[in-house]
């Protein structure tokens, strides 16, 4: 046995509402690693509208990992949100024309990149992640949060704005689990550890 087929669009029996989000996902800028999941109350397809303001033109990208596991109405806030902050109004005139096109000229809004998720990150129902951040490999973003800055590698974040709650794992855990990489091993070692991947001895990864 080599696990479930990751090419499979529905992995649980007789249960549409949780899909292998690679194999959904049209845009071609939304990259999503295998074993990624994500579970929506109504419709997986719901997954797309939550990815908000993320216009062609701006051309930022949102990045997954492998073995992610995305709640239902977790939300990415694209760059296509973003109004000039440092200017005497952050009303968008130019996009309505009309003698207003010009207001732009010389000038551009805000980008602050992509969005970027590691691999093995829990994000809980509700969360928002705005755009520009990294979330580090095996990080839990609680319900709720609002994150708005990078979340360390194995951190545990809530509220809003997101604070760090508490690190998983000791230094010396974390960057153990950082070098394995466990999650780049080929899928027949990876079935061969899920019992060793389950508990927290990391001394019996092999």
């Amino acid at each position: 046995m080599t696990g479930p087929n990751k090419y499979t669009k529905f992995p649980l029996a007789n249960y549409d509402r949780l899909c292998f989000l690679k194999n959904i996902v049209k845009n071609p800028n939304i990259s999503v690693g295998d074993y990624t999941y994500y579970d929506d109350f109504e419709n997986v397809e719901n997954f797309e509208k939550n990815v908000k303001y993320h216009f062609d033109f701006v051309g930022d990208k949102l990045i997954i990992g492998k073995f992610c596991m995305i709640a239902s109405d977790v939300k990415f806030i694209m760059n296509g949100a973003n109004h000039l902050t440092d200017a005497m109004s952050t009303y968008p005139f130019a996009i309505f024309g009309n003698g207003w096109e010009h207001a732009m000229e010389r000038k551009s809004y805000p980008q602050k990149g992509n969005i970027n998720i590691g691999n093995d990150v829990w994000i809980g129902y509700n969360a928002t992640i705005m755009a520009g951040v990294t979330i580090g490999d095996g990080a839990i973003i609680a319900t709720n949060a609002t994150v708005v800055k990078d979340v360390e590698p194995y951190s545990i974040v809530g509220g809003n704005p997101a604070k760090e709650i508490k690190k998983r794992f000791s230094k010396e855990v974390i960057a153990k689990l950082l070098e394995l990489k466990w999650w780049d091993w080929s899928i027949e070692k990876i079935t061969a550890n899920v019992g060793n991947l389950t508990n927290n001895e990391i001394g019996k990864l092999q």
